[in-house]
């Protein structure tokens, strides 16, 4: 076990837990063999950590092992469960809603694999597959990739096809395997791309713009370890101490296109938009609340691992953390797009994820009592996670069975109140918020401000001319 995923194993709090959940949202309901077939044969025989559990180590204090289940039996993590089936769609997403919400604040025992699949039958006329995992068995897009891989296409082919990476579209750090995990490999790596970079520029372009460089590293370096420290989450009204119980609230399926035109005014990503919108519902709901709206901080994950590649049958956590301010102070949608453009392109140009990289794999080599005031120190600096992950484009299918959507949400820690996941798939988006009970008791306010950002932002996207449409003056 890697020392990232002894930090997510130790995270644990009765407030937070380090669980993954992923909902796969199926057209009809799916025969129960062979779902327990494809679990078995796609799951559990690639990854052995699915028959694993932890043990700590007798030799060095701190340390957790994997071993081998004895009595490890499929059937124990399996379970199935029945819904009414009544009333409208919207009824039915709050009957599944409240299932799902009932098992969040179960803990795993640690005596067998950290892992669960609920088939839950009865959501309208289909059924939902509800996935629950420890962080410690891998980061989020690994498990993404693991839940789609139970999955195949129209023609019966099989594949995880997830998209570029959880920030949407963050660069690839420049780290490598497992031998880079350590602080001083993903620290040397990184300066080594950086001079990798100057001398390219320098045999280009000339001695000025390789210096221009290195002095631009060197800066932007300064900038984040100072953003690192010194950021802080401001009072706000999704703020306050987090109670056991979580809310879970989603999206109706959204429209990329309409997104996608609303984004070209500015330059911007699908991500940037998707991020402005999120910012557009906290500065509602602040509002709302009787709160000034301010700008609030997030955590992006960044995917360390390629995605073109086969996970690797350990697993594990590879992805790094960046602190992302949305601009959800501003009054103005496009205000608002163009910060988050900007915010995420520094973002890109900036050495955080790498540092961050490294600064997890040293935490995880802390003691505990240590680690856990570190863990507290840089969590307690954002309001929670925000995911963004790319599915596929195209149906997929589920034990023969169309898959209608896909939603997730991951953890938070320390005093993480508000999490965004946001999930494409067959060309449409469905973003999933998991709120803190005791802090944001109504999510309904937060997700119906969220739905109105987008629309907005449609039309705006609409009402704009597009390229070559305009006619000169003669």
């Amino acid at each position: 076990m890697g020392s990232a995923d002894v930090l997510w194993l130790t995270m644990d709090r009765p407030t937070n837990l380090m669980v993954v959940v992923s909902v796969v949202l199926l057209e009809s309901v799916p025969d129960w063999d062979r779902v327990l077939e494809v679990l078995r044969t796609r799951i559990v025989e690639p990854y052995p950590v699915f028959s694993q559990r932890p043990r700590r180590s007798a030799r060095v204090l701190g340390r957790w092992l994997w071993e081998d289940d004895p009595d490890f039996d499929l059937a124990r993590h399996v379970r199935r469960a029945t819904l009414s089936g009544q009333g409208t769609a919207a009824e039915a997403d709050a009957e599944l809603q409240a299932y799902v919400e009932e098992q969040l604040p179960r803990p795993f025992d640690r005596t067998r694999p950290l892992w669960e699949v609920h088939l839950v039958d009865g959501h309208g006329s289909g059924a939902a597959l509800v996935f629950r995992s420890h962080h410690a068995l891998a980061d989020g897009i690994a498990l993404t990739r693991v839940l789609l891989g139970l999955t195949e296409d129209a023609d019966g082919v099989p594949g995880d096809l997830v998209g570029p990476s959880a920030a949407g579209d963050l660069p690839p750090l420049p780290v490598g395997g497992p031998a880079a995990s350590g602080a001083l490999s993903a620290g040397l790596r990184l300066a080594r791309s950086s001079a990798r970079s100057a001398w390219n520029r320098l045999r280009s372009k000339g001695a000025r713009a390789a210096v221009t460089d290195a002095a631009g590293i060197t800066l932007r370096t300064g900038q984040v370890v100072s953003d690192l420290l010194l950021t802080t989450n401001p009072t706000s009204a999704v703020g306050g101490v987090p109670g056991r119980r979580k809310r879970l609230v989603w999206t109706e399926p959204l429209p990329l296109g309409g997104l996608k035109g609303v984004g070209r005014l500015v330059g911007a990503t699908l991500n940037d938009v998707l991020l402005s919108a999120v910012a557009g519902a906290l500065h509602e709901y602040q509002q709302e609340h009787g709160h000034p709206p301010v700008d609030l901080v997030t955590m992006v994950p960044v995917n360390v691992r390629p995605l073109d590649e086969p996970l690797p049958r350990e697993l594990g956590n590879r992805f790094a953390l960046v602190f992302l301010r949305f601009p959800s102070g501003d009054a103005t949608p496009l205000g608002r797009l163009a910060l988050s453009k900007a915010r995420m392109d520094w973002l890109k140009a900036s050495p955080e994820a790498a540092l961050t990289f490294a600064l997890i794999s040293v935490i995880g080599r802390l003691p505990a009592a240590i680690e856990r005031w570190v863990v507290d120190f840089f969590a307690d600096k954002a309001i929670g996670v925000t995911t963004n992950v790319a599915g596929p484009r195209q149906v997929r299918y589920l034990a023969g069975v169309p898959v209608a959507g896909v939603l997730g949400w991951v953890p938070g820690s320390g005093r993480h109140t508000l999490g965004f996941c946001i999930v494409t798939y067959d060309d449409t988006l469905r973003v999933g918020i998991m709120a803190d009970e005791s802090v944001v008791p109504d999510p309904e306010a937060l997700l119906a401000a969220l739905e109105e950002e987008v629309a907005l932002l449609v039309r705006i996207g609409a009402a704009a001319p597009t390229p070559g449409s305009r006619r000169r003056r003669s």
